[in-house]
């Protein structure tokens, strides 16, 4: 009890410290356009269209500032808000007729939530954890009781033995090497109203494992399976060694609508054909991008755009499962044997759609190559280490992309070009050769 309590602590301390941050990124934004005159630009900060607009910021302002106020008084007082069994279920207490619960129906959920029983395991232990055992030949379960209730006990040494017994069927075989060798698994009771059953769940930490880098993986030879992920689907393309896309494009669509555990099956599913489809194309990793909207989704309106183009753009980024789709993807594709690769976002999405959509098309007959598409291309490439521009004067024209490499420099020591070669693909002038040095001061 004290370890869950310590938990959920810090966790609403973790959540007090983000919501402060976001507040201050709201105010700042805020504040720089109301210290400019309406309807002009001060540097890159733009003021507001009109007196009305900037009325309902100033009240927007007040708000915040309250709002913020509140949180770090809360922060100094080292006092968050924590309601054992869920803020939303407590809220439902006062609204049973809307979700047509009884007082006695809650009551039981409301119980079946603030009730846990968690033992952490200890390696060493008798079948990997003292207080709750769980013996692999007949499955009984076995609890040790406090020592008030040790007179309850129907087992030696103070313990419970239950009348039911268990048995495991979603990686069995992993639970039992553990257990055998007396090594620590988590074991959680918990009961559930709607179904009166009871369920005993087994966890344990994974290995860890040694990555490897991106040029350990571009000299292994290793294919990559590049994922875009934007709101409504996921757009995929199998990426060589050498940076070059194999294939046909990939595009897996992702409805994340309705209740909460509904959008996180949906993902789920989703994750797990991209993970059937990195193994059917005989991949070592997946190749995603490490985004993240919290900034732009503290500031809302005042950075992303005004209107009703501007209210879609901010309900599409809202929509996009960021963080849950990174932690989702790294721990299934973790015990499939995958490696997930986070790439920096930046132009993917710009340069993919111009450097690399066309030739996807090109190499394409059955489907159509969108610029996410593209995107996921310059991902993969990124992610091996490879630059994501098409140069030119190594990508020839109207060649199919094979074994060599589509962009980038050419290996050093290697014999020029035959002057037969046929002139090179792009729009750069003047062109620039791989020994080239690039002028100014630019990397």
């Amino acid at each position: 009890m004290t370890r869950a309590s310590e938990d959920q602590y810090q966790l609403s301390l973790r959540c007090l410290h983000d919501e402060r941050a976001s507040l201050r990124r709201a105010i700042a934004v805020i504040g720089k356009r109301l210290a400019v005159t309406c309807g002009q630009r001060k540097g890159r900060v733009r003021g507001y269209a009109d007196q009305s607009e900037r009325w309902q910021k100033q009240r927007r302002l007040q708000v915040l500032t309250a709002r913020l106020a509140r949180v770090e008084d809360r922060i100094k007082q080292g006092r968050p808000g924590i309601v054992a069994g869920g803020r939303r279920l407590a809220k439902i207490r006062h609204h049973l007729a809307d979700v047509d619960l009884t007082e006695q129906q809650w009551r039981q959920r409301w119980d079946a939530e603030r009730m846990f029983l968690t033992a952490d395991g200890e390696t060493g232990a008798p079948f990997g954890n003292y207080t709750i055992t769980v013996d692999p030949g007949d499955g009984s379960v076995s609890i040790v009781l406090p020592e008030p209730l040790r007179h309850l006990a129907n087992a030696s040494r103070g313990r419970y033995r239950l009348a039911a017994t268990v048995r495991f069927h979603h990686r069995r075989d992993q639970w039992l090497d553990r257990v055998q060798a007396n090594r620590a698994v988590r074991y959680d009771i918990t009961h559930d109203p709607a179904r009166d059953r009871w369920y005993l769940d087994a966890s344990w930490s994974a290995d860890t494992a040694a990555l490897p880098s991106p040029d350990q993986l571009a000299d292994s030879g290793a294919r990559l399976l590049a994922v875009d992920l934007n709101a409504d689907h996921l757009a995929a393309c199998v990426v060589d060694a050498c940076g070059n896309p194999i294939g046909e494009p990939i595009t897996v669509s992702t409805e994340l609508t309705g209740p909460t555990s509904r959008r996180d099956g949906r993902l789920r599913r989703a994750i797990s054909e991209l993970i059937h489809l990195a193994h059917q194309h005989h991949c070592t990793g997946i190749a995603i991008e490490n985004l993240g909207f919290d900034h732009a989704r503290a500031a809302g309106r005042e950075t992303m755009g005004r209107g009703r183009q501007g209210k879609t753009f901010r309900r599409t980024v809202a929509s996009i499962p960021t963080a849950r789709f990174r932690e989702r993807l790294r721990g299934m594709a973790y015990h499939r044997g995958l490696v997930v690769i986070a790439v920096d976002p930046a132009y993917t999405s710009k340069w993919g759609a111009q450097y690399w959509q066309r030739p996807l098309q090109q190499q394409t007959n059955q489907s159509r190559a969108t610029r996410h598409h593209g995107a996921a291309v310059a991902i993969g490439r990124r992610a091996l280490g490879y630059g994501i521009r098409r140069r030119p004067g190594v990508t020839a024209r109207h060649q199919r992309m094979a074994a060599r490499r589509a962009t980038g420099p050419a290996a050093s020591g290697q014999p020029p070009a035959p002057a037969s070669t046929p002139k090179a693909c792009g729009t750069a002038s003047p062109p620039r050769t791989a020994g080239t040095p690039a002028e100014g001061g630019k990397t």
